[in-house]
């Protein structure tokens, strides 16, 4: 069973480049919960077959692993079930070609049930599927832009460039030649860029990618953030997305920006020069549900140490224009760049989730004409309902939003919270130099 290609490639236009001896390995690939390229490397001359035939056979248990790889139990599998395979499919329109290895491909699948051949139902890929479909249901389709934070790190793990000097030619400049070989090799691996700079903290860097539909736009972070840590390595530097890798140093974000279009219109274009009534219903469902929300953008515990008062990072659950302390940025532009930003997301998010959540917020947002109150101004920072400040404070509001849970799959949704409550669990029970520094001696 395959699933059509999004546009461009096909398994065709694959199998004559293989024919052709341009490609020797190709690289089948799918996100877990946690947005790690999980995979295996097949050789390129057994790999038609199996792409049109039983696909690529995986342990399911690769759906129910923790940031470590520790198994846990979770509605798709477990010991119970004896962790059986499922098989991954090729989606040939995501195919690119990799710059660093030598006639090699990499490609994204749909993840496949043995039993009945269906899509897995809680695989991330799946979840945004489902939450695309319910918004073509309702006669729009989104494009998503998508911003990652990352560092730039010494094999020692200090940052590579000190100082904060956002966009900052000069420093960005002392990151070449290793930036300029990170960029590069972006575009040769297909990863279509708006641009990059120098961010708000030391060996700080943003990427901006070109907006996309949502399955195009998380697959193309996928493969950016796969690209970044090997690019990053071959240049002798370690990235990271870790949402808070420093204490007093600017943490990752993972921004997203949202527009809807009904074919070649855009839905969210300005009415007489204002926010139009589709966008605020948008705007006004993204900030009820932003609470349970939250897990889905920030999936683990160091993300809830970047959400600080003054840090360009949001607290609350508010809204503004062009105005960088809030949640949820309503951009009202020009008709074909009018977008709302949601700006709580980190780094460390898996994009398929992320994008579907927030997808999911804005569509319920639609259906209830969601009010989302007064336009915040100025310094919005301790203004307005407190976006939670833990991983298991984000995890309950997760699970108390029937709404969210009822869009994105209540199997699904109680997977990824099983695995968030398993990371919650292994922090609080281990003992850091933190706790002896602070309680040794004078307890």
């Amino acid at each position: 069973m395959t699933v059509e290609p999004q546009a461009g490639t096909t398994l065709d236009d694959l199998e004559r480049r293989i024919a052709g001896g341009e490609l020797r390995w190709i690289e089948v690939c799918f996100p877990d919960h946690q947005g790690v390229a999980r995979g295996k490397r097949i050789p390129a001359r057994s790999f038609m077959a199996r792409a049109r035939g039983a696909g690529f056979a995986f342990c399911d248990a690769s759906l129910g692993w923790d940031h470590v790889g520790d198994v846990v139990d979770v509605n798709l599998t477990g010991w119970a079930t004896g962790y059986p395979d499922f098989y991954a499919f090729p989606d040939p329109a995501s195919l690119r070609t990799m710059p660093w290895r030598e006639r090699t491909a990499w490609v994204v699948c749909d993840v496949h049930d043995h039993g009945s051949g269906e899509l897995v139902r809680t695989a991330p890929r799946s979840v945004l599927r489902r939450v695309v479909d319910r918004l073509a249901g309702m006669g729009y389709a989104a494009e998503i832009g998508v911003e990652v934070e990352f560092h730039l790190l010494r094999p020692d793990r200090t940052t590579a460039a000190d100082g904060v000097q956002c966009y900052s030619l000069q420093k960005m400049s002392e990151l070449d030649p290793a930036f300029d070989e990170i960029l590069n090799g972006l575009e040769e691996f297909g990863i279509d860029l708006e641009g990059g700079n120098i961010e708000y903290g030391p060996g700080q860097c943003e990427v901006n990618l070109r907006h996309a539909p949502p399955i195009v736009a998380a697959d193309q972070a996928l493969a950016f953030k796969y690209a970044i840590k090997q690019l990053a390595r071959r240049a002798g530097l370690l990235a990271t997305f870790m949402a808070k890798p420093y204490n007093g140093i600017s943490g990752n974000s993972m921004h997203l920006h949202a527009s809807l279009w009904q074919g070649a219109e855009a839905a969210f274009a300005p009415v007489e020069g204002q926010m139009n009534p589709l966008m605020r219903d948008w705007v006004g469902g993204t900030l009820a549900h932003l609470a349970g929300m939250t897990l889905y953008g920030a999936p683990t515990v160091n993300s809830y140490k970047r959400f600080e008062s003054a840090s360009f990072a949001p607290t609350t659950a508010v809204w503004g224009s062009d105005n960088r302390t809030v949640s949820v940025r309503a951009l009202v532009e020009t008709p074909q760049s009018s977008r709302v930003e949601l700006r709580t997301g980190g780094a460390d998010a898996n994009p398929y989730w992320a994008i579907a959540s927030y997808l999911a917020g804005g569509i319920l947002g639609i259906e209830g004409h969601a009010d989302p109150g007064e336009r915040g101004e100025g310094n919005m920072y301790g203004i307005g309902p407190k976006l939670p400040t833990t991983l298991i404070d984000a995890i309950t509001a997760a699970d108390a939003d029937a709404g969210l849970r009822g869009l994105l799959g209540e199997d699904a949704c109680g997977d990824l919270a099983t695995v968030a409550r398993c990371e919650w669990d292994a922090f609080v029970t281990h003992v850091s130099d933190w706790d002896r520094d602070r309680y040794l001696e004078m307890v």
